[in-house]
């Protein structure tokens, strides 16, 4: 990973450990195939309490760990920046599948070339038993 990368990583981890400082939110969110590789950022912005996410802006890495992405890192944190987020909530892990359900694949089915997040719940890794 980039000496760059890294800093622009720590930052945004650094933004998320604030805590809630007012609106508006930035909610960053890393996908990939597995819960090691992350190969797709979503942030979307939020203005306020119970409100719907204002602007939505999507990064992809075709090659490699999107967080070790210099540029992408730069983007995303130029795109928070651009709407005055005051909180930035984003969890230290891979979030899930970086394909759409219903535009990627059917819906209520599991993603196809995902394997790994077939029968997982996305939000602890944790399996899901089937019966």
């Amino acid at each position: 990973m980039s000496l760059k990368a890294t800093w622009y990583q720590d930052k945004l981890k650094k933004k998320a450990k604030r805590g809630f400082n007012g609106y508006p939110i930035a909610t960053v969110t890393f996908y990939g195939p597995n819960n090691q590789l992350a190969n797709k950022i979503a942030v979307g912005i939020i203005v306020e309490e119970e409100g719907e996410v204002t602007a939505l802006q999507k990064w992809f890495a075709d090659d490699g760990d999107i967080r070790k992405d210099a540029k992408a890192m730069t983007e995303m944190l130029a795109f928070i920046a651009q709407h005055s987020v005051m909180s930035v909530i984003s969890p230290e892990r891979i979030l899930g599948c970086p394909h759409e359900e219903g535009t990627d694949y059917p819906a209520g089915e599991a993603c196809p070339k995902c394997a790994y997040w077939a029968n997982r719940d996305r939000f602890t890794g944790q399996l899901i038993t089937t019966n």
